[in-house]
């Protein structure tokens, strides 16, 4: 049996395990490069360096949106194309998303070096904090191509049926970045620069593994000159199911944007640097979620490609699950030891321990809810119906947490930054549930449907 049809027919939980786990693992692994970062330079430069990073973090979003785009759309499409027997296809939508990412990462590097500074201000960046953020964010941008191709073409290794090899793609570049930094930072002493060159080198090292994998002949889909010729309806294709992780992801920056001014507004620069803590910390939750995501969008759209649909709310309901408990261990651990995970960051400022404690109160109240919402919204862009995915995608941070961060903080203040969050979650999680009902009723009569023709 290959890699592609074990998607139809191996037992659900086991493929869940066999592509989550991988997943999860790598998410995790991958997410050091900038909470590494972090602690590295939290602990070298201090506090303000926090907050430097964190004001170029929105720039870094918008980048990460564009590569979803492509990549997310994509591997949709691609696990649809597999389950309906359609390889040729599946072939020229890689070689298209290949070129797209060619060309997104030279653009977003040419545009974001020309207007780094005003960027950087509009995201949040005080006189103060401004040069710790440019001298992070150039260097960053510089290696933008390392970053866009080997986090995007990754997710292809992991359609076709890859999980372990995609997995030791994000766990080389991490052990890279972990070795690096400190060497960068501390031994050579350059500062917010070294944490850069580290992440970007340990990047290009990710981006080799991938590119071998595709062009040593180890791939069972090839990258053929032929296809790298743009088709419009491929790359629409691709940009209708890519655009929900793709707005996501903009949606992000935005409200990390209105997030950043709302604090500096209410806290000023320790209170931008706390949350730059929270938000490493966040990471570490969010990526095992988004681990499961990738490891059931593969399982869901090839299932859903050929009409099984019983397979498809099993892989649905599982993934829900194993979300929602990862929501609710992360949350238990900020509840118990909020004091101590912001000391790993910073053991000196107090004023940074005590805010963070309050962000980590407030905003991560019904944290456990987000793991239905995360799932919930993947499904329908792995089922290809990029609307709904959208909407839902957009729903928890544009549609409620911008207008609430708006609104809340200018009654409560600082804390209503920080509540804005646990009430877009739950609102969030309402429309989501009540978008699944229907999909769920919709799926058990196409079910029924297919069963009675058979």
């Amino acid at each position: 049996m290959d890699n592609a049809t074990q998607l139809g027919e191996v037992k659900v939980s086991k493929l869940l395990l066999k592509f989550s786990i991988p997943a999860i693992v790598g998410m995790l692994v991958n997410s050091i490069y900038n909470i590494v970062d972090r602690i590295y330079i939290g602990n070298g430069v201090g506090s303000l360096g926090i907050g430097g990073i964190t004001v170029g973090f929105p720039v870094m979003m918008i980048n990460m949106a564009i590569s979803m785009l492509i990549g997310f759309g994509a591997n949709a499409v691609i696990s649809i194309r597999l389950g309906q027997n359609r390889r040729d296809d599946a072939e020229e939508i890689l070689g298209n998303a290949f070129i797209l990412f060619i060309i997104s990462a030279f653009a977003v590097t040419t545009l974001g070096l020309i207007f780094l500074e005003p960027l950087l201000r509009i995201f949040g960046a005080s006189d103060v904090l401004l040069p710790y953020a440019k001298d992070y964010m150039s260097i960053i941008l510089m290696g933008n191509i390392f970053m866009t191709l080997s986090f995007g073409m990754n997710n292809f290794i992991r359609a076709e049926g890859n999980p372990k090899i995609a997995m030791k793609t994000m766990i080389i570049g991490a052990v890279t970045n972990i070795i690096l930094d400190p060497i960068f930072i501390f031994v050579l002493g350059w500062g917010m620069k070294g944490a850069a060159f580290a992440t970007i080198l340990s990047q290009g090292v990710s981006m080799l593994w991938v590119l071998n994998y595709f062009f040593g002949g180890k791939s069972l889909l090839k990258i053929h000159t032929k296809n790298f010729r743009l088709r419009f309806e491929t790359v629409r294709t691709i940009a209708a199911l890519g655009f929900a992780p793709f707005a996501m992801q903009l949606a992000n920056s935005v409200q990390n944007m209105i997030m950043n001014q709302s604090l500096m507004t209410y806290g000023g620069e320790i209170a931008l640097s706390a949350m730059g803590v929270t938000m490493s910390i966040m990471t570490l939750i969010f990526m095992p979620m988004i681990g499961i995501n990738q490891g059931s969008q593969p399982i869901i759209g090839y299932n859903y490609g050929a009409k099984k649909y019983d397979r498809v709310k099993e892989t649905l309901k599982l993934a829900i699950i194993a979300s929602v408990s990862i929501a609710l261990f992360g949350w238990i651990i900020t509840r118990l030891w909020p004091g101590q995970l912001i000391a790993v960051f910073n053991r000196s400022d107090a004023e940074l321990l005590e805010i963070g404690k309050m962000q980590m109160r407030i905003g991560l109240s019904v944290f456990p809810l987000i793991g239905f919402q995360i799932v919930g919204a993947n499904y329908f862009q792995a089922v290809g119906k990029p609307r709904h995915a959208s909407f839902l995608s957009l729903s928890r941070q544009f549609f409620f947490l911008i207008p609430l961060l708006l609104i809340m903080p200018r009654f409560f203040g600082l804390a209503g930054v920080y509540a804005a969050m646990p009430v877009s979650d739950i609102l969030a999680v309402t429309v989501t549930g009540i978008f699944l009902y229907h999909e769920i009723r919709h799926l058990d009569d196409s079910h029924a449907s297919t069963v009675a023709q058979r």
